[in-house]
């Protein structure tokens, strides 16, 4: 099964829609609190390659992006994709 870390905080909107989006597929996912933390913060934007924003969404190390990106490649198909057919759906 797939890794997913999502960097994030509790009172950001799209941190929240992201979440719910991995809990609709039934899929567990690291949740990493980056609201008080100031290390754990630049550890996801060197991560994401400079991304500021929450949340910043990995899957097997590679960065996806944000909540926006993440509802793309789930609407393509691409999430499962990458998955391996984890979050599929009969």
């Amino acid at each position: 099964m797939a890794k997913i870390v999502v960097y994030s905080t509790q009172v950001c909107p799209y941190c929240v829609r992201a979440k719910a989006l991995l809990r609709s597929k039934h899929l567990e996912f690291e949740e990493i609190d980056v609201a008080r933390d100031a290390k754990l913060r630049e550890e996801a934007i060197r991560l994401s390659g400079g991304r500021r924003t929450v949340p910043q969404i990995f899957i097997d190390g590679r960065s996806i992006g944000g909540y926006d990106e993440l509802y793309e490649i789930e609407q393509s198909g691409e999430l499962d994709r990458l998955l391996g057919g984890a979050g599929e759906t009969a």
